[in-house]
């Protein structure tokens, strides 16, 4: 069974003295959610966040912004369009939309080309590539404009790829648990203090979606050996909790993703087993710096081939 777990990403930024995003119904999230062929299998929320657990990902809505995160053959870029429809376009103050290296690009509907062209016929963007075409890399569309983000607006991920054998019978364990899950990845450590909204996939798959105050943390994991992937996002300094989970997943490579406002300091530095394959770092024209790294780790003798038929 494969699944592409590799996700599409949007953060679409309104002007908030026009409009709230949290007084709008519900309706609106799931018209939205429905666009990009996923569904919305729970929530929670509290004063600055509602949090929507999709059956491919996760949808947080903010004030002043939606992220949006979609994993498998969704279509986001239709969740963009008809979230620019519905709210105007002059009400959007900038658009961040990211798409990652795919295991089965060929199965996707659309392509990251394709998509931005859509964009393009409502506003006029900046598209670049950080990381090597032929290796591990990120396609990040932006607008340009004059934004200027917050002081503290800042986004981490970290992505992980081809999960150790140990890592996968946990997470493939027939009917494991919520609680086994959340035990593996210490979420107790990383997570005090949060509410969590988090799903177990059939037959496999997980998904978490984490808020406290202004702060959110989501996970998404497909374990299956011939795709497995795992990411973490979120907007708490993710570099504290990196060694613990990489020691968990033990993965053969990871990307270490980095957004924050422009002349922060960014990076993160090698971790004892891995190698710094991959560095980019670009000061971008709507107010942010972006950088991207990818990791691998050593492989000792012959790597086996992986049987197809």
């Amino acid at each position: 069974m494969i699944f592409e777990g590799s996700e599409k990403k949007a953060e679409i930024i309104i002007d908030k003295e026009k409009l709230n995003l949290l007084e709008l119904d519900n309706s609106l999230w799931t018209k939205l959610v429905a666009k990009a062929n996923a569904t919305i299998l729970s929530s929670i929320e509290n004063e600055y966040i509602k949090a929507f657990l999709l059956s491919e990902s996760s949808l947080f809505v903010y004030q002043d912004r939606i992220l949006i995160i979609t994993c498998g053959q969704t279509t986001l870029i239709d969740a963009i369009n008809f979230f620019i429809n519905e709210l105007g376009k002059l009400n959007i103050k900038q658009l961040i939309f990211q798409r990652k290296n795919e295991y089965f690009s060929y199965l996707q509907p659309t392509t990251f080309f394709d998509d931005i062209k859509i964009l393009e016929e409502s506003f006029e963007g900046h598209a670049f590539r950080m990381g090597n075409m032929d290796d591990h890399h990120n396609f990040v569309y932006h607008l340009r404009n004059s934004y200027c983000p917050d002081a503290d607006d800042r986004t981490f991920e970290l992505l992980l790829y081809e999960i150790s054998p140990k890592a996968r019978d946990i997470l493939m364990k027939e009917n494991v648990t919520k609680e086994e899950i959340r035990s593996f990845l210490k979420l107790d450590e990383i997570l005090p203090g949060f509410q969590i909204d988090d799903f177990v996939f059939k037959p496999y798959g997980y998904s978490l979606n984490a808020i406290k105050d202004q702060e959110y943390f989501t996970i998404h994991i497909t374990p299956q050996e011939e795709s497995s992937y795992v990411s973490f996002e979120t907007d708490i300094n993710l570099k504290d909790h990196i060694d613990k989970i990489i020691e968990a997943f033990e993965p053969g490579a990871y990307d270490f993703i980095e957004f924050r406002p422009e002349n922060a300091g960014c990076g993160k530095t090698t971790p004892g087993l891995y190698e710094l394959k991959t560095q980019a770092q670009s000061h971008l024209s709507c107010g942010y710096t972006m950088y991207f790294s990818h990791f691998y780790k050593k492989r000792e003798g012959l790597l086996a081939p992986y049987t197809i038929l």
